[in-house]
C-alpha cells in the first residue's frame, strides 16, 4: 500500500507509481498528478480538497493549513451560523481531519439519543386489507379497479423512522466502512448502529431527507449537522473507470464560500436592505450567458444591486487566462452599472489590492481574511470588510448623483 501526505496549497511530492495508478489518482480529480522526468515516478500535487480518501491501493492523506479547530468553526458557522462550540466537538488538536468529525459525530449522536430516539409523525401509503386513516380514492380506483380489497390508505404513523434518525443512521453506516476511523471511536458507532436498527437506511447516492429546526428536536442539533457534513463530504465515493475511490474529503474553496456568504451577508443586512446568494444575472440581453456572483447586496430602498462580491478560496488561473478572477468580476460591474466590485480571498492565496480598469471607471477590490486567526478575529475582519463595502457603496451612489445632476 501507498501512502501519499499533501498538505493544502503546499509542494507536490514525487513517488513511485505505475501509470494506472497515477491516472487513477488524475481522474479523481482531489489531486494534480503528473508523469516525472523519472520514469515510474509521479508528481503529485494538491488542490482544494483536504481529508482523507484511498484511490486505486493509495492511501491519500490531505491535511489543511489551518487547524483542526479553525477549520470546524469554518464548517459550523459556514453551515448555520455557528452551530457548534468548541465545547461540542472537543477536538484534539493533532487529529486529523476524518478522525476529528467522527469522533464528534460519535460523541454528539450518543448524547442525542441518551434518553431513546426521536418519535415524529411520518405519512405513510400502502394496501391493506383493514381500513386506517384515509382511502386514496384515485390510487383505489385506477390501481383495483373496483375491487373492494386490498384498500389503497394513507395514514400518520408516529415512530423512530423519521429523516433525523435516518440521517444518524446513514452518517453511522458510513463512518462504519471507513477503515481509518479509531477503534474507540468505531465502537461507540456500533452502540449507535445497534440503536438505530429500526431506522430505515438512506439509499447510497440519494438526496438526504428534508429536516427542520425545532424545539422538539434541539438535542438533535449538532449530531444532525455533523451527520450532514460527514455525508456529504464521503461523497468523494465514486467510480472512475474502473477505480473505486472511497473517503471523507472536504472543499476548502467551497466551504470558503460558504462562510463568507453566512458570514458577510449577515454582517451586510446590519446596514439595512437585503442580501441575495448566487444572484442570477445573464451577460447578454438575449439571456443566453447566465451569472451567478455568490453575494449581492441590495442596499435600503434599493431595487438594484448595491455591491457585488465573489469569494474566490485562491485564484483561478486557467491557461491562457492568469487574471480569470479580475475579467469576471469585470463582466459583474459592466452588467448591473457598479463601479466597484470585490473579490475575497483566502490570505495567503492573493495579495489584497485595487485595480482600476481602463476606460471603464471600474474599481475592483481584492480582499483577504486570515482563516487562521481564532474565531472573534475571524469574524471581525469580516465585519470591517461588510463597513468597507457599505461605505464604498455609499461613495459610489453619491458619484452616480453628481453624475446624474451633471447631465441634467
Amino acid at each position: 500500500m501507498t501512502t501519499i501526505e499533501l498538505i493544502e496549497n503546499g509542494q507536490p511530492v514525487e513517488v513511485a507509481l505505475d501509470d494506472r495508478t497515477g491516472l487513477a489518482l488524475r481522474s479523481s480529480e482531489l489531486v494534480t498528478a503528473a508523469p516525472s522526468v523519472h520514469a515510474g515516478w509521479w508528481v503529485i500535487g494538491p488542490r482544494t480538497k483536504v481529508g482523507v480518501a484511498r484511490i486505486a491501493g493509495v492511501d491519500l492523506t490531505i491535511r489543511p493549513k489551518v487547524n483542526i479547530r479553525r477549520l470546524m468553526f469554518l464548517i459550523g458557522y459556514a453551515r448555520d451560523g455557528s452551530l457548534w462550540r468548541d465545547e461540542d466537538v472537543d477536538l484534539e488538536e493533532d487529529a486529523d481531519l476524518l478522525k476529528a468529525i467522527a469522533s464528534a459525530f460519535a460523541r454528539q449522536a450518543e448524547r442525542a439519543t441518551s434518553h431513546g430516539l426521536l418519535h415524529g409523525y411520518r405519512v405513510e401509503e400502502l394496501a391493506s386489507p383493514v381500513l386506517r386513516g384515509r382511502i386514496r380514492t384515485s390510487d383505489q380506483l385506477t390501481r383495483r379497479h373496483g375491487m373492494a380489497l386490498p384498500l389503497e390508505i394513507r395514514f400518520d404513523e408516529f415512530d423512530v423512522d423519521i429523516a433525523e434518525n435516518q440521517i444518524l443512521r446513514a452518517a453511522t453506516d458510513r463512518l462504519l466502512r471507513l477503515e481509518r476511523v479509531p477503534d474507540r471511536t468505531r465502537r461507540a458507532l456500533r452502540r449507535l448502529s445497534r440503536e438505530l436498527a429500526d431506522v430505515s437506511p438512506l439509499p447510497r447516492g440519494g438526496m438526504l431527507p428534508a429536516w427542520t429546526r425545532s424545539r422538539l428536536n434541539a438535542r438533535y442539533h449538532v449530531a444532525l449537522g455533523l451527520g450532514e457534513l460527514v455525508l456529504r463530504g464521503s461523497s468523494v465515493e465514486q467510480a472512475a473507470g474502473t477505480v473505486r475511490i472511497d473517503g471523507f474529503m472536504l472543499d476548502m474553496a467551497k466551504l470558503f464560500e460558504d462562510f463568507l456568504t453566512e458570514a458577510l451577508g449577515a454582517a451586510l443586512l446590519v446596514a439595512g436592505g437585503r442580501v441575495r446568494a448566487q444572484d442570477r444575472w445573464h451577460l447578454d440581453e438575449a439571456t443566453t450567458v447566465p451569472m451567478k456572483p455568490d453575494l449581492v447586496w441590495y442596499g435600503p430602498e434599493s431595487a438594484t444591486p448595491t455591491a457585488v462580491i465573489d469569494a474566490k478560496y485562491k485564484a483561478e488561473k486557467p491557461s491562457g487566462y492568469p487574471n480569470a478572477d479580475l475579467y469576471q468580476m469585470l463582466a459583474y460591474c459592466t452588467v448591473r452599472g457598479l463601479r466597484r466590485g470585490h473579490l475575497v480571498y483566502a490570505k495567503g492565496n492573493e495579495p489584497e489590492a485595487r485595480h482600476r480598469v481602463v476606460g471603464t471607471g471600474v474599481e475592483i477590490y481584492q480582499h483577504a481574511l486570515d482563516l487562521g486567526a481564532d474565531p472573534a478575529t475571524l469574524l471581525d475582519q469580516v465585519h470591517d470588510l461588510a463597513t468597507l463595502v457599505t461605505r464604498l457603496a455609499a461613495t459610489e451612489d453619491s458619484l452616480a448623483a453628481r453624475d446624474f445632476a451633471a447631465h441634467a
